[in-house]
């Protein structure tokens, strides 16, 4: 069965509406808030769900116009119940459940992190009984086990403190770097020398090995780079900003990819599926692709269209939930602002 699954996508900042056909990806348009909080320096919520109220409707009919296809001729219909702001899912879900209602179509409220991952079989076909998912964004870091296609989900590790992406923004605002600052660093550090500053590689230590072999933290590392900037500034000289951006950039990479293979060789998986805003990083893609080929483990990272929040990786999850039979959520389940990541669907 390939149900005609359309998902919406409104955990932040994003409005998606995608169609997915099985595994095969229809349409996927995005509408993003993100120049309205670039001021802000960061996300405001209200403005946020005012975005999205204004943007469902038109980027739903150009979803369907693009695909040719009418709400008539939708299965099912999938949106993102939690993770994320409780303003911008209660927009999102809010739309959901009219347009399933209305409709009459099975409605599944999903989860927008197991969605990054899943995202990938759109690109490089069903997942093998068990992979190794990396999620990394910036609200997100998390190491997950998934066993048949999305069934179950058991999250190993998580970050303690700052997300992957967040970490950068702040590290981005330190150095003086317009918001978001993860694209900026990403491409300062290109220029620079990743060894010239020794940053820390926290929880790697073997005393952490016990309790958090696969948990993050970046916390620590940013309030050293800050430290070290603030050094350099008290004595006088000008800061090398690609070298300190290539130092940190690599710290972050290094402990990611360190960690997640170190989990994949622990629970015997032979695929890596790498998903999520910051997998958009260079640095992160090739070191994974390197490490992980030398550890002859299959690294598997979308292209950086589908890391962003989207719809397509929504409608990938409902598709995969729908397509293995599991029930239709109810229409009285409420969203969840911080949704464990075993639960695949409400």
């Amino acid at each position: 069965m390939n149900p005609l699954v359309l998902g919406i996508e409104s955990t932040c900042d994003e409005t998606g509406v995608a169609l997915v056909e099985g595994t095969e990806l229809l349409v996927d348009v995005t509408a993003s808030s993100m120049d309205q909080h670039a001021r802000f320096g960061g996300i405001v919520p209200e403005v946020a769900s005012r975005a999205h109220l204004e943007a469902f409707l038109p980027t739903l009919e150009e979803a369907l116009t693009r695909a040719g296809r009418t709400l008539g001729d939708v299965d099912a219909v999938a949106v993102a119940a939690g993770p994320g702001l409780v303003g911008s899912l209660t927009v999102g879900n809010a739309a959901a459940k009219a347009l399933a209602l209305a409709i009459d179509r099975p409605l599944y409220g999903v989860n927008h992190v197991v969605g990054h991952a899943v995202v990938d079989e759109l690109v490089h076909g069903e997942f093998p009984d068990r992979v190794m998912s990396l999620v990394v964004s910036g609200g997100h870091t998390s190491l997950l086990l998934i066993e048949g296609s999305a069934v179950r989900v058991r999250e190993l590790g998580h970050t303690l403190d700052d997300a992957a992406g967040e970490a950068f923004d702040k590290v981005g605002r330190l150095l003086g770097l317009p918001y978001p600052g993860g694209p900026h660093i990403d491409r300062l550090a290109r220029e620079g020398d990743p060894t010239a500053i020794p940053f820390p590689r926290a929880l790697t230590a073997p005393k952490f090995r016990e309790k958090h072999a696969y948990d993050f933290s970046f916390s620590g590392l940013k309030t050293a780079v800050a430290r070290w900037v603030e050094a350099e500034r008290d004595a006088g000289r000008e800061i090398p900003l690609a070298d300190v951006a290539a130092s940190f950039a690599d710290a972050v990479a290094d402990v990611l990819v360190m960690k997640t293979l170190d989990a994949c060789r622990e629970h015997d998986v032979e695929t890596l599926v790498i998903g999520g805003g910051f997998s958009a990083n260079s640095q992160l893609r090739e070191m994974a692709a390197a490490r992980g080929e030398a550890a002859g483990i299959d690294v598997r990272i979308p292209p950086i269209r589908y890391c962003t929040d989207n719809g397509a990786m929504i409608a990938a999850l409902g598709s995969a939930v729908a397509r293995r039979g599991d029930p239709a959520s109810s229409l009285d389940y409420g969203v969840d602002s911080s949704m464990p990541l075993t639960t695949v669907a409400v």
